[in-house]
């Protein structure tokens, strides 16, 4: 529970500490005081939504700290977190803090923590009902959230079973009607690979044959040229024959063999040598290379005719605006096209497997779709039966709330299609009194029949799903008399089991309080600022008669202050006994 709740600089609070205890607590004050503002701050310390136009006028940050009293499972969660305990590791010190720039900062057990942590450890401590949580139960969607939590864990377990399908129906069904949708952009798409493809095979590329193709060409087309040019060179070397036989052989190309055999048995020992024996034998070798050389027409005609085929390939598929399935080869060569040709094979692979992966998604879709129906029917059997305990219990509590012929039900109707939490809607209606056709708690039900609706709603929901604490935030709003006077009998039972913390402004209520708390405001004509006190006996006799009548001094006031409280004195000890 929590034991003590120190707030700064939030709305009209500067400083005040509130001293809480087990059991019943109230918080009562003049309007304007900060009663409501406290709640903000308990809201803030778990993990709440930090708003800095909360932060008080001047003040460089609002913060909230909070001791509470913790089991042994909560101390481990923060033992974990690496926050430390107070008083033998029972006492857990929260704090929040927001600045004047909406900077916010969580810690637990002196440790900075996340705010989401601060947001678990909430749905195992307290449970906060402000006056806007009311207002939301009267949406639908939140109708059917609630009676899903009072459903319990079975409920619970059907509906993340049927969401965990639901969701997997949907992303299937997606992928499906994604695959439908493209089946013709898919259909031209694999023609176009395959016409690429067959060209690219009846072609037959070899990487590196354009290169190896042009040099040849060169070749052939100036094969002439190349003979004359190789057949003077080669006369040039062997100079005038006659000459060559009156000398014995003194011709350039004789003399080039003379030395090149001269070098041949010593060319092991070094290699620049061989290098230089090398070029002396290719230098001549010019009447071997005349005597290779041929002037092939048809060759040549091939060549060029296989270099067009290779150029027609490399326009369509080898150039960055032609490959289409993005081949990563050079520009306008055969590696390009062969590199094509090998993503386009896989992509066509790809394309023609879609055909399959087609029918096996629509069976999954349709398997899928017989699971979802299956398990929203579940759920429905579920709410429905959620709904008779949950109508039970809520009519039983609006008996004690001073509505003895009002009564609930909760409707549970099907939806057009199953959504993500069912194919169930479901509306909470009330009937205020015998022979009146239930409506929806918005038509159905005044402020002060809501109010105790609402009271009524949130003590069943206290015994599906108890907590250490529940804090009230005007509860009592539009009631009066003895429907107040229920009211507060029934917040004390709920006391009982449990810490409450009531914010009221009905004596009715406070009456029946342990501990009564009032927020004092004083100002200075610029600056107004509220403190908490606790209240003994007397002061209690004071607070309740002003409430009563606005006279803290009446003796009137206060005969009937002393007279509520000795009631609720009177219950408390039988309550007891």
């Amino acid at each position: 529970m929590l034991e003590e709740v120190r707030i700064t600089g939030l709305g009209v609070i500067d400083d005040a500490v509130l001293e809480l205890s087990a059991g019943f607590t109230a918080l009562t004050g003049e309007t304007g005081a900060g009663k409501t503002m406290v709640v903000t701050a308990l809201g803030l310390l778990f993990g709440g939504r930090a708003d800095p136009a909360r932060v008080r006028p001047g003040a460089a940050r609002a913060a909230v700290e909070g001791r509470l009293l913790v089991s042994a499972e909560i101390a481990r969660e923060i033992e974990d977190a690496g926050g430390d305990l107070d008083d033998e590791g029972s006492t857990l010190v929260l704090s929040r803090s927001v600045s004047a720039e909406g900077r916010s900062r969580a810690f637990a057990g002196g440790r900075s923590v996340p705010v989401s942590l601060l947001q678990v450890l909430a749905d195992d401590l307290v449970a906060v009902h402000g006056q806007s949580d009311q207002q939301q139960l009267l949406k639908p969607g939140r109708q059917r959230d609630a009676l899903d939590r009072f459903g319990g864990p079975d409920l619970a377990a059907a509906l993340s079973d049927y969401r965990r399908v639901f969701n997997w129906h949907r992303a299937v069904r997606e992928e499906l009607e994604s695959l439908t949708r493209a089946e013709r952009e898919r259909v031209a798409e694999a023609e176009m690979l395959r016409r690429g493809l067959a060209e690219v095979e009846a072609v037959a590329p070899v990487a590196g044959e354009d290169a190896t193709l042009l040099a040849e060409e060169e070749k052939l087309a100036n094969a002439d040229a190349l003979n004359a040019a190789a057949t003077m060179a080669h006369e040039a070397l062997l100079g005038d024959p006659a000459a060559a036989s009156v000398d014995g052989g003194s011709d350039a190309v004789t003399l080039l063999g003379v030395a090149g055999r001269a070098l041949e048995p010593v060319r092991p020992h070094d290699p620049v040598l061989a290098g230089l024996a090398d070029r002396l034998v290719e230098a001549a070798e010019l009447a071997s290379y005349t005597d290779a050389l041929d002037s092939d027409p048809a060759r040549l005609a091939a060549v060029q005719e296989r270099r067009a085929a290779l150029g027609r390939l490399v326009r369509a598929y080898g150039t960055a605006a032609g490959r289409g399935v993005g081949g990563v080869g050079g520009p306008g060569d055969v590696a390009a096209v062969l590199d094509w040709a090998k993503q386009a094979g896989s992509r066509l692979a790809e394309l023609e497997g879609d055909n399959d992966k087609i029918a096996a998604l629509a069976a999954e879709e349709s398997s899928l779709a017989s699971q979802v129906t299956s398990l929203a029917a579940e759920l429905t059997a579920l709410r429905l039966a959620a709904a008779k305990r949950f109508a039970s219990a809520v009519t039983a509590e609006l008996t004690a709330l001073a509505m003895p012929h009002g009564s609930l039900t909760a409707v549970v109707s099907a939806l057009d299609a199953a959504g993500p939490h069912g194919a169930d809607d479901v509306e909470i209606r009330l009937a205020a009194h015998p022979g009146a056709p239930p409506l929806p708690l918005n038509k159905g039900a005044s402020g002060g029949e809501l109010s105790r609706v609402m009271l009524a709603i949130e003590v069943v929901f206290a015994g599906a799903d108890p907590v250490p604490t529940f804090v009230f935030d005007e509860v009592d709003a539009g009631v009066g008399g003895k429907a107040a006077v229920e009211i507060g009998r029934r917040l004390a039972r709920l006391a009982r089991s449990s810490q409450v913390i009531v914010v009221t402004h009905l004596p009715q209520v406070a009456a029946f309080a342990d501990n009564h708390l009032v927020v004092e405001k004083s100002g200075d004509g610029l600056v107004t600022e509220s403190g908490v006190v606790r209240l003994d006996r007397p002061a209690r006799v004071r607070e309740l008669s002003r409430m009563l009548g606005g006279l803290e001094e009446s003796e009137f006031g206060q005969a009937h202050a002393e007279e509520l409280l000795a009631m609720a004195d009177g219950e408390r000890d039988a309550a007891d006994a």
